[in-house]
C-alpha cells in the first residue's frame, strides 16, 4: 500500500490538489459530491491514504468507514428529503470499481428515480451452501 499515488485523481482529491465540493474531512477522510452523480447529492467517501480495495486496509482503518458512511447517510437522506439511501462499494473491475483507489458511494435514493442497483436472485442448494459456508468459516480464521 502507498501513503499516495501521484497518478491517482482520488489521492489527489483527497489531498487538497485539486478541488471539490468537499461535504466533510478529518484526518483520515475526505467526502465530497460526486462529478458523475447517480442522483442529486451522491457523495463519495475516500481515504487521504491510497487503499486500491478494501482487501489492503488493516481492521483499524476499515472500522473507521461504516461509521462515517452512516453520518453521510443521514445527512444527504435529511437535506435532501430522499426516500432512502444505498450504500455501496465496489471491488475491482469486474464488481463495477472504475477508480483504484478505495471510496464508498453514499447515494440518496428517491421514488421513481433512474438508478439502478439490482441482481437476479437466484435459488441456492442447500448442501452446497453448507458446504460453502464451512469453507468461508475456515477462510475467515
Amino acid at each position: 500500500m502507498a501513503t499516495r499515488k501521484d497518478d491517482c485523481i482520488f489521492c489527489k482529491i483527497a489531498n487538497g490538489d485539486i478541488p471539490s465540493n468537499s461535504i466533510y474531512e478529518d484526518d483520515d477522510f475526505k467526502v465530497f459530491l460526486d462529478l458523475s452523480p447517480a442522483n442529486k447529492g451522491h457523495a463519495l467517501i475516500v481515504p487521504k491514504v491510497h487503499y486500491d480495495n478494501a482487501y489492503e486496509m488493516d481492521d483499524e482503518f476499515a472500522a473507521k468507514v461504516f461509521p462515517l458512511a452512516t453520518k453521510v447517510a443521514r445527512a444527504v437522506k435529511k437535506a435532501l428529503n430522499a426516500d432512502g439511501v444505498n450504500i455501496l462499494q465496489n471491488n475491482e473491475e469486474v464488481a463495477g470499481q472504475t477508480v483504484f483507489h478505495f471510496h464508498m458511494h453514499v447515494i440518496p435514493r428517491f421514488k421513481d428515480d433512474t438508478v439502478n442497483v439490482s441482481w437476479v436472485q437466484n435459488e441456492s442448494n442447500p448442501e452446497e451452501q453448507a458446504k460453502l459456508a464451512e469453507i468461508l468459516k475456515a477462510e475467515m480464521k
